[in-house]
């Protein structure tokens, strides 16, 4: 990735970072955009974009300028941006689906399509963080799977749209070994769940140049969960 501009949404939370932390060691520069404000000390070199609102499609374009200008191109996108909600149908409300269905799905369709002239110039890669949860809703999993198999379909048709000139793949993780779902679910086995960094690398993978010949491809990350 030597060279490579790598543009990360979602950018300052634990996979971002993460996600941030590795591509800068192969050598990308990285900018990060985020809803939450720029930390006034910077993020380990990264470019900072704070207090982007992506389910703003004017929002998403104006950050995706801003990006290219700054750091002169833009080889690859990550789609990080999202959230969780554990929510059952029959006590939770249409606004815990909407909210899911903006801040996953959403998010990523509107930063995709604000990125593209730029990665059409560049012969890009977008890279999707899906969930292997939403292969198989669990009890409360309704919203959050729905929204990010939205974002698996957008990966696949992406795919198809793009191909020759874009590539677009996806990674569906299982628990992920942050901070908060430490905090939810304090008795779990940690050890089996995915590092972010080991993620990361996935998602490096694919928009290197050694996955050039994948596409539309739903990459299961399971740790040992």
């Amino acid at each position: 990735m030597q060279g490579k501009v790598v543009v990360i949404t979602g950018g300052f939370g634990g996979l971002g970072r993460a996600v941030g932390k590795v591509a800068r060691l192969a050598g990308a520069t990285t900018v990060l955009i985020d809803y939450a404000p720029a930390p006034a000390s910077g993020v380990d070199g990264a470019l900072t974009l704070g207090g982007v609102d992506l389910t703003k499609p004017e929002a998403a374009e104006a950050a995706m300028k801003s990006a290219r200008d700054a750091a002169g191109r833009v080889d690859a996108l990550f789609n990080v941006a999202g959230g969780f909600t554990w929510t059952r149908v029959d006590d939770g409300g249409l606004d815990q689906w909407e909210k899911m269905f903006s801040i996953n799905t959403k998010t990523a369709v509107n930063a995709s399509k604000a990125a593209l002239p730029y990665l059409l110039e560049s012969n890009g890669a977008i890279v999707n963080v899906g969930a292997n949860g939403a292969l198989k809703a669990g009890a409360g999993f309704g919203p959050y799977a729905a929204s990010k198999q939205g974002v698996h379909k957008l990966t696949e048709a992406m795919a198809e749209e793009l191909k020759g000139k874009v590539r677009v793949n996806a990674v569906l993780p299982s628990t992920l070994d942050t901070e908060a779902n430490r905090k939810d679910m304090p008795n779990a086995d940690f050890s089996a769940w995915v590092q972010p960094e080991n993620l990361a690398r996935v998602m490096l993978f694919l928009a290197s140049d050694g996955a050039r010949d994948i596409t539309g491809a739903l990459i299961p990350v399971m740790g040992r969960v």
